[in-house]
């Protein structure tokens, strides 16, 4: 008999995809947890796929939560609150999760697979981390409470993935946070040869939902990037590309990390992206694609070609001028 699989956070950036590949592969009846009234856009599947049943519910809402987990066996927790206040994070991400986890093991739930992030490690450098070998150093309300969640679903077996920075068509964080950065600086950026592990969003919501559904998953967590890590250069490039064709080309000279960081000093968002960019954030674990079965798919330079469209669509004009500019 098929596994019936809930899905949380089906109607954002990476639960989204999760819930499309898992209609799409047909691997067994779906539930969606989803708030308000609306389904999201992936409660249906490609033609002949079986549509996925919605269900209303809210991580601060534990009824809610044992309503959707009766009758589930395999439980694929993708929601999160990102940014925002420390009390909303801590209710969605720690209290969620654990009232999610808790009403998961009383349904008899088999399998629960939740998706993190390596900020729950602090910041790098990290070069070729291997799983087991960080602490968990979380330095935001975001990634602190996404750790506390994690450790909910570990002490009930589960498994924790940590993708470190995901692209793709429906990213409203990295890619157009580069060009933000970029937008606030008088001339390109000098980012050195900082090197950073990417996974792209479709390849992340294959390994989410096989991880849910292997027998050769194992407990406790799991780096999940592309094997090759990406340099820094790589990805401004991609910022300046995409700022040029909203904004025009730049006219000032190219300035390193330092320049950079005193002309940003009253742009703190500028300044997080700065940091991370400035050294290594590299994570190594081959086990999502060779344990697991999953194609990481191509590299960075050809991953982000097929969905630079869909960026340009969406990033609207420049609206931080750089310093020392009118």
């Amino acid at each position: 008999m098929a596994p019936r699989i809930l899905i949380t956070g089906a109607s954002g950036f990476i639960g989204g995809r999760v819930a499309a590949a898992a209609t799409a592969a047909a691997a067994g009846p779906v539930r969606l947890l989803v708030r308000g009234p609306l389904a999201p856009p992936a409660d249906a599947g490609p033609e002949g796929a079986p549509a996925a049943e919605t269900v209303p519910g809210d991580l601060r809402d534990p009824d809610s939560l044992r309503r959707a987990c009766e009758g589930a066996d395999v439980l694929i927790h993708c929601a999160s609150a990102i940014g925002g206040d420390e009390e909303t994070a801590r209710a969605v991400n720690d209290e969620g999760t654990r009232a999610l986890v808790d009403a998961a093991v009383r349904a008899g739930v088999t399998r629960i697979v939740a998706l993190s992030t390596a900020s729950v490690h602090g910041r790098g450098p990290f070069r070729a981390a291997a799983p087991g070998t960080l602490p968990i150093a979380p330095v935001s309300a975001t990634s602190r409470t996404r750790a506390a969640g994690e450790r909910h679903v570990m002490e009930a077996g589960g498994t924790v993935l940590r993708p470190h920075l995901v692209y793709g068509t429906g990213d409203r964080q990295l890619v157009p946070g580069i060009v933000r950065l970029l937008g606030a600086l008088p001339g390109p950026l000098d980012g050195g040869t900082s090197l950073h592990s990417l996974t792209e969003v479709g390849a992340l919501a294959r390994v989410l939902l096989a991880a849910a559904l292997s027998p050769d998953t194992q407990a406790g967590p799991y780096h999940v990037d592309h094997p090759d890590p990406v340099p820094a250069g790589e990805l401004l490039a991609v910022g300046e590309e995409l700022l040029a064709h909203r904004a025009g080309p730049r006219r000032g000279p190219a300035l390193d990390v330092a320049e950079a960081r005193a002309l940003l000093a009253a742009h703190p968002f500028a300044v997080h992206h700065l940091d991370m960019l400035a050294v290594d954030h590299w994570f190594s674990d081959d086990r999502p694609w060779k344990e697991l079965g999953c194609d990481p798919g191509p590299g960075f330079a050809e991953g982000i070609a097929g969905h630079l469209e869909w960026y340009r669509s969406t990033l609207g004009p420049a609206r931080t001028a750089a310093p020392g500019t009118s």
